[in-house]
């Protein structure tokens, strides 16, 4: 018997986050490689003229709506009005604001959770998707049916082919020993517990891209311990491929990770990584194959296992290779995008039928 070829469903998503982040990159990933894909695909954003921008030169037409707070009294009527004229089988609020501003009606509901999130905004989905294995058994220990909880990964820009950035423009010493850092500067992400490291590591720079409301306490930080000059705050930046090839290695010191799309990435980039045990690296790494993965809120480990590869460049360029292996084999576009076509097919069969 001949394989029926996989329907793809049509989709809403439902994007209520941030200007900037992981869920929202990945969210814009994956519109515009289903649209590209040929598949049937409404974007509903929050106002945000860039990311409007990129749905459009795309070739998308997406909503924007305000997403405010409980008082916002009219984004729940518009998104009504934009969900039945494009009468999606499902749609997929990405975190809980999105969630909280749809409404009821002939799709299902599905809610996309990139972390352990507060579990009340959910109660009207009739799926939940999880980018962990993780995310998912916890979801199931809460009380969500097996049938209704889906592993669905994520994917990252493939960097094989990207330059590495100029160390040199980026105000960073020529030669040396780099190390790089991503992520909003916020507790959650550990950047203090990898600028400690550096008082270990004589020899390194740490390069570290983000912004957010951590930069002045960390810089104390990087004072205190007398590393300040070889510490560099990049500010928030697009080109994290770029900033992965022209690195030595990359540190994940995150102490709160559900996923880590860096890892993803640092992979992508064929860049060796040493990363903290949070939950996401954790599950991600395999330790001593594909990174190397230490002890949390242990500046001194971290700071051994970055020597031992920045000694050892063999060894190093044995873990980035497989590392690059996981990438191509796991959270590639294309393996990652199928597993999403095939997952969503899936779940409307049964309303199909």
């Amino acid at each position: 018997m001949t394989a029926q070829p996989i329907t793809s469903p049509r989709v809403a998503h439902i994007m209520a986050g941030a200007a900037e982040g992981g869920a929202e990159l990945f969210f814009e990933r994956l519109c515009v490689a289903s649209h590209e894909a040929g598949d049937p695909v409404l974007p509903i954003i929050r106002r945000n003229a860039t990311r409007a921008a990129l749905l459009q030169r795309a070739g998308m037409n997406p909503v924007e709506l305000r997403f405010g707070t409980a008082i916002d009294l009219l984004t729940r009527p518009r998104l009504r009005r934009a969900l039945d004229s494009f009468a999606p089988d499902l749609a997929i609020a990405w975190m809980s604001r999105a969630n909280q501003h749809m409404p009821a009606g002939s799709w299902l509901r599905v809610g996309r959770l990139g972390g352990y999130y507060d579990l009340r905004y959910y109660r009207g989905c009739d799926h939940l998707i999880g980018n962990t294995h993780g995310i998912v058994r916890w979801l199931r220990a809460q009380g969500w049916a097996e049938e209704r909880t889906h592993y669905l990964p994520n994917f990252v820009d493939d960097f094989a082919d990207t330059a590495p950035a100029s160390r040199i423009a980026l105000g960073l010493p020529a030669t040396g020993q780099l190390l790089l850092g991503l992520g909003r500067l916020h507790t959650d992400k550990g950047f203090d517990i990898a600028i400690r490291a550096m008082a270990h590591l004589p020899g390194a720079t740490l390069a570290i891209a983000g912004s957010g409301p951590e930069l002045g306490p960390l810089q104390a930080l990087a004072r205190v311990v007398r590393v300040a000059e070889r510490v560099h705050f990049l500010g928030w930046r697009n080109d994290a491929g770029a900033l992965l090839k022209a690195a030595d290695l990359f540190v994940c010191s995150s102490r709160v990770e559900p996923l880590g799309n860096m890892v993803i990435e640092a992979w992508s980039a064929s860049c060796p990584l040493v990363a903290l045990a949070a939950d996401g690296p954790r599950e991600l790494i395999s330790d001593g194959h594909d990174g190397l993965v230490t002890p949390m809120e242990d500046p001194d480990a971290l700071a051994r296992a970055i020597a031992a590869l920045l000694g050892d460049p063999l060894r190093a360029a044995s873990l980035a290779s497989a590392g690059r292996h996981r990438f191509e084999r796991d959270f590639a576009r294309r393996p990652v995008l199928a597993a999403w076509r095939e997952g969503l097919a899936r779940l409307v069969t049964p309303a199909r039928a």
